[in-house]
């Protein structure tokens, strides 16, 4: 009689105290091997790819797949994004009462299994730029997970606005950049 192993749970890099269905982060999102896939820079400017206008056009019609996500700012890299992404929770997610449920509740209740809203967009545009680029036979793989922050008050998002804003022009001196 063979005896199945049970497979180790896959630590989540999520902080359990955050509950990811509203709020604003900053989010990064790697390609695989850091591989410039999007586009290059040059004098300043990026040189979108097909694939890199591909990601732009979803990132700026993420509103229209999710109502409850608005991008409010972005970048572009040629090997990883970066945006400012508000998370609303959707009346259809609240209680009689109007609350949007925990992800202790929603696990409860098996609304959306254990995803929360920011993982189901993420999760959505990297699905849609990987689709993308099999349909046009291009060669292309994310990196397994994305980073994200908490925005904590205005300084904070002022801070990563203008990390955000002049990316490109600091390219060189990027920790992605390879």
């Amino acid at each position: 009689m063979e005896v199945k192993q049970k497979l180790p749970q896959r630590k989540t890099p999520r902080a359990q105290w955050i509950e990811y269905n509203t709020g604003i982060y900053f989010v990064t999102v790697c390609t695989q091997n850091f591989i410039h896939y999007f586009g290059e820079i040059s004098n300043g400017e990026i040189r979108l790819t097909e694939l890199g206008n591909y990601l732009v056009t979803q990132i700026e019609e993420s509103n229209q797949h999710h109502s409850y996500i608005e991008v409010l700012q972005y970048v572009v890299m040629p090997n990883h994004f970066h945006a400012i992404v508000e998370v609303k929770g959707t009346d259809s997610m609240a209680d009689a009462t109007g609350c949007v449920p925990t992800c202790e509740e929603r696990i409860e209740k098996g609304i959306r299994g254990n995803r929360t809203l920011l993982s189901i967009f993420v999760g959505a545009l990297k699905s849609s730029v990987t689709r993308y680029a099999h349909k046009k036979n291009i060669i292309f793989k994310w990196q397994g997970r994305y980073h994200d922050h908490l925005i904590r008050g205005v300084e904070d998002c002022n801070n990563i606005s203008q990390y955000i804003e002049n990316n490109i022009l600091n390219w060189n001196k990027d920790c992605f950049y390879k």
